[in-house]
């Protein structure tokens, strides 16, 4: 998509190529999530021998202003004023050059804009700054084993004795769980309470006493999740984000932000451009698999669909300059959309790659390092992970399209 933004952003566009040329090839060391972090950061080509640590790389983008644009300078951010349109650019120009972005993940996805609605000046000072510098790694701990999709009948328990929270329960599906120094939490501190008025949302400390973490092995071979255990884990009565009962508020802000990052619409286009790169590289018959019809039909649909998401992005971006206008399920869509449409494309590549599209791990006859393997398991989980698409469509046809509520089966 090529958007004529007009001349006032022409110098802006320069600025922005003049940095992608410059570090274009650049290769980042670290590893802050795993596996997919790994492979996230591969998207690099024709290097050039420029090496930088994932936080080097973080606080460059962010004295430049390319990430954590309009987050106060006083946070760690840029401090500059939210423009949608130097947004575009800038996400237009690094994709094109296919330099990485800066790195995000729950604590600056999630938790940084939640703490910059409703986090006290002590919570902004202390948190924001290290989790958008890579300094502190944060985990979200929500789904219980039985508290999934019907999240506010979780039952970890918190008490308040004195200045401390005492914390006790169980927590699973919890991503970056192993790697985190802090996670925000879901705990019922009003057991009398109504389940949705009964819950505060908490920050921990991950190395906290009596906090036990076991990985769990999912599909894509790593053990990207986890359960985590809390016996008598004691925090500071300080640690908890809004009023003790109304974290179900703020639990609510934080999915909304959860969800708007799961079908990101740039990262999308640099997905797609690369599945075009492989699609001229592999051959089928002596031919590019892009020249053969079925495949080429499949690309363009999928080309389509992104196109078609990006401009939905644009939209949510306009309406959030516009007070009033609810942006929540336009958002929905993007997650709903857009993971469903990853996981489309990620089947498209494996399917060029024929017979090789089946390896994994260390085989020599592997492409591109076994990324397409792995997003293809990562993102058929992620129609689940973060609210599941038939709740998605549930949410949206109920409370987008008026539609009736699905009948709930009293128990005799």
């Amino acid at each position: 998509m090529n958007l004529d933004f007009g001349c006032e952003y022409d110098a802006f566009r320069a600025e922005v190529s003049d940095f992608c040329s410059e570090h274009k090839g650049v290769q980042l060391t670290g590893n802050l999530f795993g596996r997919y972090e790994t492979i996230k950061k591969s998207r690099s080509s024709n290097s050039d021998g420029k090496t930088m640590s994932l936080a080097e790389w973080q606080i460059l983008l962010i004295e430049n202003g390319y990430f954590a644009r309009n987050i106060p300078k006083q946070y760690g951010g840029y401090g500059g004023d939210l423009d949608i349109v130097k947004n575009v650019i800038i996400n237009t120009e690094f994709s094109k050059a296919g330099i990485p972005y800066g790195t995000g993940g729950q604590g600056i996805d999630f938790l940084v804009p939640t703490l910059l609605e409703m986090g006290t000046d002590e919570q902004k000072d202390h948190y924001i700054k290290s989790a958008l510098h890579l300094e502190t790694i944060w985990c979200q701990g929500y789904s219980e084993p039985n508290a999934g999709s019907d999240l506010a009948s979780l039952q970890t328990k918190g008490v308040l004795e004195g200045d401390e929270w005492v914390i006790n329960g169980q927590k699973i599906w919890t991503s970056t769980a192993k790697y985190s120094q802090m996670m925000f939490c879901l705990v019922r501190t009003e057991p009398d309470e109504p389940k949705h008025k009964g819950i505060s949302y908490l920050l921990i400390p991950m190395d906290a006493s009596g906090i036990e973490i076991r990985p769990l092995v999912d599909m894509t071979l790593d053990a990207g999740f986890n359960e985590v255990f809390f016996t008598d884990v004691r925090i500071p009565a300080t640690n908890i984000v809004g009023k003790r009962g109304e974290g179900w508020l703020v639990a609510n802000k934080t999915l909304v932000h959860e969800r708007g990052s799961l079908g990101d619409p740039d990262k999308m286009i640099t997905r797609l451009n690369l599945l075009i790169a492989l699609m001229k590289n592999e051959t089928m018959n002596g031919e590019r698999v892009i020249d053969h019809p079925v495949f080429r039909d499949r690309l363009m649909k999928i080309q389509g669909k992104t196109l078609a998401l990006k401009a939905h992005g644009l939209r949510l971006l306009s309406a959030n300059l516009n007070k009033g206008q609810d942006v929540d399920l336009g958002i929905m869509i993007v997650k709903l959309f857009g993971t469903e449409m990853r996981y489309e494309l990620e089947a498209l590549a494996i399917d060029v790659m024929g017979e090789l599209g089946t390896l994994y791990e260390e085989s020599p006859h592997i492409r591109d390092a076994g990324s397409w393997q792995y997003a293809f398991m990562y993102y058929l989980g992620l129609i689940i992970g973060g609210g599941t698409s038939q709740i998605q469509k549930n949410i949206i046809s109920e409370r987008g399209l008026g539609m009736p509520r699905a009948p709930k089966i009293k128990e005799a």
